[in-house]
């Protein structure tokens, strides 16, 4: 896209991708953005999954891709493939931002976010990133220093960022979920499982599912469940379902997963920093199964900070099993006292309104270093 100078509002970049993890609060951000600037044009730059492309579109955003991939944990010649990406979309970041003319760009993590980040630093046009896990990756750790204002969802983040002043904001999401209230657990009806595996799933949590919800129904107990299974999994996990005769609603992707926290009196679920935001913003119960290969194990650093205070309950993957969590199921449908506690700490530990938060700030920062008149 490019704009000309006289017809167009403010113009932002927000670059990062790789997972809805970082597509997620981007959005978030980019919502709240365009609540104060309504003829503003903001503009994402993300990787070449077509999941990155299609999660942005959905949300109603423009979008461009770049080639980028990370660098970390490769051998010699994949290394220097991935340098090679990064000199090309470095030189593909330049062209988006010349013709963009953003006033500002803001990086969310993600291995895209880093070569246009530092371009735009190298262009001197003001640079803001958002950190979402409690140990921020690599790209972030670089950018650091480099941006104008540092944003961070933990506490525990801000030893990492040594130069600047990192802003605690919390972690955005999305406009559907920030709308809402927090949400009261079912206590009266039938109980309601939400299992999410994140955007793309996770196959073993989809197996220690169906393995402990097929106990229960031996058991005599039918709880409803709602399944997001990731794309590969739907029609296996579907067809376990029904050969088992398990009630529920199985998707690859939930697209209204508003409501589906809206019905759910237990979600089971990774916990990543956007997962977290999500459940403690709308004071949700969970059984967080953190994602063992997470660089620097950031979601059991995640999940612990709420366990800890009573908001959540975990279950490591290396002892995730269907007997496993059928009985931490089974205690929490036995106690519904329990888990509207969990529910009430939850809430108490969210920050939902992270995104206006960030949206002030980055127009603060706009005002005050391009004396841009709104």
């Amino acid at each position: 896209m490019i704009c000309d100078e006289r017809n167009c509002g403010p113009r932002i970049i927000i670059a990062g991708g790789g997972t809805g993890g970082h597509l997620f609060p981007g959005i978030a951000i980019a919502q709240g953005l365009k609540e104060k600037f309504y003829d503003g044009h903001i503009l994402f730059v993300v990787g070449r999954k077509k999941m990155e492309k299609d999660i942005i579109l959905r949300a109603g955003f423009e979008t461009e891709s770049i080639d980028a991939e990370g660098m970390l944990g490769k051998g010699i010649l994949r290394g220097m493939r991935a340098l090679f990406k990064v000199i090309k979309s470095s030189i593909q970041s330049f062209v988006i931002i010349k013709g963009f003319k953003p006033h500002l760009v803001v990086g969310v993590g993600g291995y895209s976010s880093g070569p246009v980040c530092l371009v735009a630093w190298l262009l001197g046009i003001p640079m803001a990133i958002h950190e979402q896990n409690s140990i921020p990756g690599l790209t972030n750790r670089l950018l650091g220093p480099l941006a104008k204002m540092i944003f961070i969802s933990f506490e525990e983040s801000r030893k990492y960022f040594k130069k600047g002043k990192p802003f605690l904001t919390g972690n955005p999401i999305r406009e559907k979920l920030s709308l809402q209230k927090p949400l009261p657990v079912n206590g009266n009806g039938r109980f309601v499982i939400l299992i999410m595996g994140g955007s793309q799933g996770a196959r073993a949590i989809n197996r220690a599912a169906v393995s402990a919800i097929n106990e229960l129904k031996v058991e005599g107990l039918h709880p409803f469940v709602i399944h997001q299974t990731g794309k590969e999994d739907a029609e296996k996990v579907s067809d376990d379902y029904s050969d088992l005769g398990i009630d529920g609603e199985v998707k690859g992707f939930i697209e209204d997963v508003a409501s589906a926290y809206a019905r759910a009196s237990l979600v089971i679920c990774r916990a990543g920093a956007t997962t977290i935001a999500e459940l403690t913003a709308l004071g949700k119960p969970s059984i967080l199964i953190p994602y063992p290969h997470a660089v620097h194990g950031h979601q059991e650093i995640n999940a612990r900070a709420l366990v800890s205070a009573g908001g959540a309950d975990m279950i490591l993957e290396k002892d995730l099993n269907g007997a496993a969590l059928a009985e931490k199921i089974k205690k929490y449908m036995a106690d519904r006292e329990k888990l509207r506690r969990m529910s009430s700490i939850a809430s108490k530990a969210g920050r939902p309104q992270a995104k206006e938060v960030i949206a002030e700030q980055l127009i603060r920062l706009m005002d005050k270093e391009l004396a841009f008149n709104r």
